[in-house]
């Protein structure tokens, strides 16, 4: 599981046998979320994150948006 970024806790990270749309897992104590990123930022999967934590969280997405898509196509391809 490769972790693309570790910023406040949270661990952004792909699972090794991810399929489209592309996506990030995100976990934080025991929480974990999955937000789809094309065709646009998407919470898909949540167990556990509050509503201020997904406010946060999608602010780390969106501020770190060319990160995640990078790190997608360098691990699955375009």
């Amino acid at each position: 599981m490769p972790t693309v970024l570790l910023i406040d806790g949270y661990r952004f990270f792909f699972y090794m046998n991810d399929h489209e749309p592309i996506h990030v897992h995100v976990s934080k104590a025991g929480k974990e979320a999955r937000f789809d990123l094309v065709p646009e930022i998407d919470l898909t999967y949540c167990h556990g994150f509050k509503k201020n934590e997904l406010r946060e969280i999608v602010t780390l997405l969106v501020n770190h948006y060319d990160t995640f898509i990078s790190a997608w196509r360098q691990t699955f391809g375009e």
